[in-house]
């Protein structure tokens, strides 16, 4: 089972490199980061669990710019969004920037995604919350021409390409992995529909209700079963075993947006139960 940590990162955090850099020392797998383009004043949609919301949304970086400057600094970390707001992004740009990070890390990149949860944000970007998972989807299957086309064409109901071309293409074939983030099943099903993989959260259900129904799911639409990335892992081996054994390829562990400090040593701990994990 693959190890990794979720971060935001923010000009007072650990930089992206620093965390990298200390990461694959400890034979971790792969660093997701975060995105929020910005946060609308005022602010109407309540976060995910209620109460005040956190600093680093406001402040957190751009994910291409602090997961190229990751990859420059390792060979073998694997760089992830976790997750990317395309909703909020340019299908074209968007494709071109996935491509671009993954060439330049020599197909490492892994693309996490997910329709948000702030409509204030979302709709700043002009695209109407209730209609952004039609216009992720659409974005997606636009971004597939255009990786896998030497010369793309994509006509929707929200998103449209007229005949183009575009390099670069893709280090992975036929693209990066496609990781939709979000709870059963909604996410689940858009998973299975379009997705090479998905990002559930631990607080979000109970991995042993749900993994049977995503794998029927993915079994009934005639797909095999897709792996599985579970955010929000416990620090607990025992836990982490059953998780291992039903299924779940990767685990990550969220790390807030501090220096190396406080950091560091929650790396040692979650690199000490992967050992135990995997032997």
């Amino acid at each position: 089972m693959e190890f990794g940590v979720s971060i935001f990162f923010t000009d007072y955090s650990i930089s992206p490199a620093e965390l990298a850099i200390a990461m694959e020392e400890r034979g971790l797998g792969i660093l997701w980061v975060a995105e929020h383009s910005h946060i609308p004043v005022p602010r109407k949609t309540p976060p995910p669990g209620g109460g005040e919301l956190a600093k680093r949304y406001y402040d957190v970086m751009d994910p291409f710019v602090t997961l190229a400057v990751a990859g420059a600094v390792t060979k073998k970390l694997k760089l992830g969004t976790g997750i990317c707001l395309v909703i909020q992004r340019d299908t074209i740009q968007t494709a071109k920037a996935v491509a671009s990070l993954d060439q330049v890390s020599n197909g490492r990149f892994v693309f996490g995604i997910g329709g948000g949860w702030n409509a204030e944000e979302i709709e700043s970007h002009g695209t109407p919350f209730a209609t952004r998972m039609l216009h992720m989807r659409e974005q997606i299957e636009a971004m597939k021409e255009i990786w896998t086309k030497s010369t793309a064409e994509y006509h929707g109901e929200t998103v449209n390409v007229v005949p183009m071309m575009t390099w670069p293409k893709p280090v992975q074939k036929p693209y990066p992995p496609i990781i939709l983030g979000g709870a059963f099943p909604w996410a689940a099903r858009r998973a299975v529909r379009y997705g090479d993989g998905w990002f559930p959260n631990a607080n979000s259900g109970d991995p042993e209700d749900y993994i049977p129904k995503f794998n029927k799911m993915a079994e009934e639409a005639g797909r095999k079963p897709l792996p599985i990335s579970l955010g929000g892992a416990p620090m607990d081996a025992d836990k982490l075993k059953r998780l291992r054994d039903l299924g779940i390829m990767r685990v990550s562990t969220s790390v807030m947006s501090e220096k190396a400090d406080q950091i560091l040593p929650i790396l040692d701990k979650w690199a000490g139960l992967m050992r135990q994990v995997n032997g």
